[in-house]
């Protein structure tokens, strides 16, 4: 699994329907799912997500977590971020997971990060074309990706 972790100051998507989802200061992760993912690993994922010390104390360190903070995620769904980009001009998806195995460990992700502390979970919908807007502080992006651990 890979998250692409954002620090924002707000995040929003809006799905198909013309309905928005939104969190105000928080974490924007974007979700991807990849063959072969370890579905034991999500609370380890959902736990680093929550923890990660990305948010800056009274000295501009970052050293606080949306945790400490009470802070807000917006996880959305993002099956691009296992492209593969080795040969040619288009990217590759094959090694992004089946949907219905991704769907669900898309969701049990966005439960994990409820059950880590984080107490105002929004999401995307799952295969749907979104849009997403938000406003990244820092900017702070992480990449957190399993098949490192």
């Amino acid at each position: 699994m890979k998250a692409l972790i954002q620090r924002v100051k707000y995040a929003s998507v809006t799905l198909e329907d013309g309905s928005r989802r939104e969190i105000g200061p928080g974490l924007l992760v974007l979700f991807c799912a990849v063959k072969g993912d370890a579905p034991e690993l999500l609370d380890k994922l959902a736990r680093k997500t929550a923890g990660l010390r990305i948010f800056s104390d009274r000295e501009g360190k970052m050293n606080l977590s949306a945790l400490d903070l009470g802070l807000e995620a917006l996880v959305i769904s993002q099956f691009t971020l296992a492209a593969d980009t080795k040969k040619g001009m288009r990217p590759s998806f094959i090694a992004s997971e089946q949907p219905e195995i991704a769907k669900s460990l898309y969701k049990a992700f966005a439960a994990k990060l409820r059950e880590a502390g984080i107490s105002r979970v929004q999401t995307g919908e799952f295969g749907q074309d979104m849009k997403v807007e938000l406003l990244n502080d820092g900017p702070v992006t992480i990449i957190l990706d399993t098949k490192e651990w």
